[in-house]
């Protein structure tokens, strides 16, 4: 008895220790729980992939399906959204595309066939970006296009191949342009926002003696053929290169005639010497 009476006691104490040691051993567990590392994986990051040099970051964009049965992709600013992959164009697309938004990012380049896949885009929009260089076929297969924005950018010439043959309303602005006989040729092949043209300005030209440089490019050429030049150096090229190829027909003329005299000349003296040795 005497045993009972004091374990009761002692499980009662035991009892009111652990409730008051609780909320320590809680707040103690929190703590740790704080300090353990935090995955950065989030929804977002986990449905992103990669596929060769380029980043899926469609879900990161907002589609809306138009009544016609279009999407709207609106990629606008992704280096703004939690994880910014907005160096490269998403991959994913879908092929029902009718606009495409992929301004106020970081775009560098346009690689070949880039947009290959979306056959009914209507409107691109790339602007403030920072692109330098597009490549050949960039724009490839969007026999659809009607308008394509690439104002503030980094682009300084834009060549024919580049346009493969499209016929759109371009809007060109706020861009290093330099003006010369490859954007003279490739002009004719955009119909320019008229509000914009007088934006279009050359930064640097073919024709820098002559005040060019801060003129629009419409305006440049209207009063200078910015091709000229070029004709000039090609038609002087060819006349130093017929020049040259007439100057070595003649020395190999000249040389081939003094050649067969000295040839002649032998010959003729030689028979003089039968002729002395051997007289009728």
């Amino acid at each position: 008895m005497s045993y009972a009476k004091h374990l009761l006691p002692m499980s009662s104490t035991a009892v009111d220790v652990s409730l008051q040691t609780m909320p320590r051993l809680f707040l103690l567990l929190l703590v740790l729980l704080s300090l353990r590392p935090v995955s950065a994986t989030s929804p977002l990051t986990v449905a992103l992939g990669r596929r060769g040099n380029r980043i899926s970051t469609i879900s990161a964009c907002h589609q809306l399906e138009t009544a016609d049965g279009g999407l709207t992709v609106r990629c606008t600013g992704l280096r703004l959204t939690q994880v910014c992959l907005c160096a490269q164009v998403p991959i994913g697309l879908s092929n029902h595309t009718t606009r495409l938004f992929l301004n106020k990012n970081l775009l560098t380049s346009l690689a070949a066939d880039t947009f290959s896949s979306l056959f009914l885009l209507d409107e691109l929009d790339l602007s403030h970006n920072q692109l330098s260089s597009l490549e050949d076929g960039c724009f490839r297969g969007l026999d659809s296009l009607s308008f394509l924005d690439l104002s503030h950018n980094r682009l300084s010439t834009l060549e024919l191949p580049v346009l493969g043959g499209l016929q759109i309303e371009a809007n060109l602005t706020h861009n290093p342009w330099h003006c010369d006989c490859r954007m003279e040729l490739s002009m004719p092949q955009l119909d320019l926002d008229p509000t914009s043209l007088a934006e279009v300005v050359c930064a640097t030209s073919d024709l820098p003696n002559l005040g060019a440089v801060g003129i629009p490019l419409v305006v440049l050429m209207e009063d200078w053929d910015l091709c000229l030049s070029v004709r000039r150096t090609t038609d002087v090229v060819t006349l130093v290169t017929m020049f040259l190829w007439l100057f070595m027909l003649i020395c190999y003329l000249a040389y081939y005639i003094r050649q067969n005299q000295a040839v002649t000349r032998r010959n003729l003296e030689y028979l003089k010497l039968l002729e002395s040795k051997n007289p009728k």
